[in-house]
This record gives structure tokens, C-alpha cells and sequence, in this order.
């Protein structure tokens, strides 16, 4: 296949006020990435066509499979067939634990009840003294939903941010949240970003999944337009995180670690 750009279009019938009328519409992409790893097949993401590098090395390093820039000894990804090889420097004994499972694009987590096992058993508890105003929250929320293209074209997208106290640094939107997030791990762990003062900012819900993939790019303050999950709260408070939700129109909840919001 060829490489697709993150909208296309479709025709759509639209049924407003009494009135039918016909049109073209803008509509998201998705494609499958199947990630061949060390030459064997690990893992298939569905996701949208823009940035794979950084949504498959971003989930190689959420899994675990690579801990530093250095691990990674080839990377090639072949467009025309969806799929990207990772050579790495050292075996990886843990593979056939996850060899050949489908990560869906969005919402269910689409993995075995080993996800909790695996994930808490490669989470620290995140360092740092980091603070960060409640104005702040609220500009680079804007500031956010301001540069949410794709999302107020189609509606059709989430969004994931790493932002430090004057900006946002990098932003990824994607049909799955957990794929945006991702590839802020993945930029991070390419270019090797120091995060123990920063904060990750999510369109979505702050679930557990999502929560513990934060911990591992070891931002200290997660913060939502939406709301965070009991168990996402329960990690929040074992890792040190802050949670802030529902930040939006002028006002946020915070759920946890509050001592980092200077009210």
C-alpha cells in the first residue's frame, strides 16, 4: 500500500433540519503496522499513517523491549506492506509473551490480564520536585485544543502532548489514544529527553493503561481534558504522580499529589 496521509475523504449523506444533502467529508485513516522484531513477528498496531518511527519505538520502550536509544541496531519500515523490522543489540526472551497479538487502535486495551503484571513490574516511581501553576494548566490546555487539527476537521482522533512550563514541545494525534501517547514516549526516548519536569497532556481519559505509560516516560504531572479512572488514580498515588482532570473552560479537578499545583 502506499504511504496515506492522516485524512482522506468520503461521501456522507447528512440529514439536517429536514433537509438531506450529499458530500464529501473529511475522514481519518487507519492502517495496520505489523513490527517484526529481532525476525519474528511481535505485534500489530492499528493506528493512523503519519509518524510510525515513533509510535513502534515508543511502544518498544513501553513494553520494555528497549531501555536506551543505544538497544535499537536497525530500524526499516517498508511502507508498500505495513510492516517495520527492529533489529535489536541483545536477544529479547521475553517475546513469545506477547508474539502475534493485535493492539487495537483504541479504548479496550487489547491485551492479556499478564498487561498489569508486565507493566508494574517495569514502572518506578517517578523523581522530581517539579511544579506547575494552575494558570498555566489552563494555557497549555488551550493551548492544545487550539492545535488540534485534525481532531475539530473530523472529530475523529485523540491527542497526546509533552509540554514543559512555557510550552508544548511535541504534540501526536492519532484514532488511538494510546497510540498518541506512544510517540511521545518514542520522541522522548529518541531523543532522549530529561521529562522529571515536564507533564504529559491527554484529550482522553486518564485510564490505568494510560497512567502507567506516563510513568514510564517519568513525567510527574498527567493532565486531562477528561476524566482519570479509580485504579489510574490508586497507581497515581504509588508512582508519585499528580493528576489533573476535566481541565477545561477555566477550571481543572486535581485527584492526587496536589503539593505540585501552585494554586
Amino acid at each position: 500500500m502506499e504511504r496515506q496521509e492522516i485524512l482522506g475523504t468520503r461521501p456522507v449523506i447528512i440529514y439536517k433540519n429536514g433537509i438531506r444533502t450529499e458530500k464529501e467529508d473529511l475522514i481519518v485513516n487507519e492502517i495496520p503496522i505489523t513490527v517484526m522484531l529481532n525476525g519474528e513477528e511481535f505485534a500489530t498496531l492499528v493506528c493512523s499513517p503519519v509518524d510510525e518511527k515513533e509510535l513502534v519505538i515508543g511502544f518498544l520502550a513501553g513494553e520494555g523491549i528497549i531501555k536506551d536509544p543505544d538497544d535499537i541496531k536497525d530500524y526499516f519500515y517498508r511502507n508498500t506492506q505495513g510492516v517495520v523490522w527492529v533489529e535489536t543489540v541483545n536477544p529479547t526472551p521475553q517475546l513469545d509473551t506477547f508474539l502475534c497479538r493485535n493492539f487495537a487502535s483504541c479504548c479496550g486495551k487489547g491485551r492479556p490480564l499478564l498487561y498489569f503484571v508486565n507493566d508494574q513490574n517495569l514502572v518506578t516511581p517517578v523523581e522530581g520536585d517539579a511544579s506547575i501553576s494552575a494558570e498555566r494548566i489552563l494555557g497549555l490546555m488551550n493551548e492544545f485544543e487550539e492545535n488540534s487539527g485534525t481532531f475539530k476537521k473530523t472529530g475523529g482522533v485523540h491527542s497526546a502532548a509533552l509540554a514543559d512550563n512555557d510550552k508544548i514541545i511535541v504534540k501526536y494525534e492519532d484514532i488511538g489514544r494510546h497510540n498518541a501517547l506512544d510517540r511521545v514516549m518514542g520522541y522522548t526516548f529518541i531523543n532522549r529527553i530529561e521529562t522529571s519536569d515536564m507533564a504529559v497532556l491527554l484529550s482522553g481519559r486518564i485510564a490505568s493503561e494510560m497512567l502507567i505509560k506516563a510513568a514510564r516516560i517519568g513525567t510527574p504531572v498527567v493532565i486531562s481534558r477528561s476524566a482519570p479512572t479509580a485504579l489510574a488514580i490508586d497507581y497515581a498515588l504509588q508512582y508519585g504522580i499528580t493528576i489533573v482532570g476535566f481541565a477545561r473552560e477555566g477550571s481543572f479537578n486535581v485527584y492526587c499529589n496536589e503539593e505540585r499545583i501552585k494554586f
